[in-house]
């Protein structure tokens, strides 16, 4: 993908910029990911240091397990970001960029906990657990 990636939540009241190379996209198919976004979630990541939030007007964070936090928009409900407590990376919901060109589909993760009516491609690796 581009060195310079933007994107936001649905009405804009969470932006950013990222610098730098994003990781592949995973897809997350955990209850909890499953329950904030209503499907699986899809997110790439990158160093919290190359994130610059360039709007964040409705941003909320939740604290979604001892080890996690979700930000998200509180006025759109928009998911935009999981962070791993004490991690120096991000994780930022593929399809929150304005432009998905050049991410990738790497891996499905926590399949087992997946939806009865999702069927994962028979050429993506899976992963019982984070993989």
């Amino acid at each position: 993908m581009r060195k310079k990636n933007t994107g936001s939540c649905l009405c804009g009241g969470v932006a950013y910029e990222v610098e730098g190379t994003l990781r592949e996209v995973v897809a997350c198919h955990c209850e909890q990911c499953r329950k904030t976004s209503g499907h699986h979630v899809a997110a790439t990541q990158a160093p919290i240091a190359a994130v610059t939030i360039t709007a964040d007007e409705t941003l909320t964070w939740y604290r979604s397990s001892d080890e996690a936090e979700r930000g998200f928009c509180a006025r759109c409900g928009g998911n935009v970001f999981w962070c791993q407590i004490g991690s120096d990376r991000i994780s930022i919901m593929a399809g929150t960029f304005d432009d998905t060109s050049g991410l990738t589909l790497g891996r499905h993760i926590f399949v087992k906990d997946k939806a009865d009516y999702v069927t994962l491609p028979v050429d993506a690796p899976t992963f019982d657990e984070a993989g």
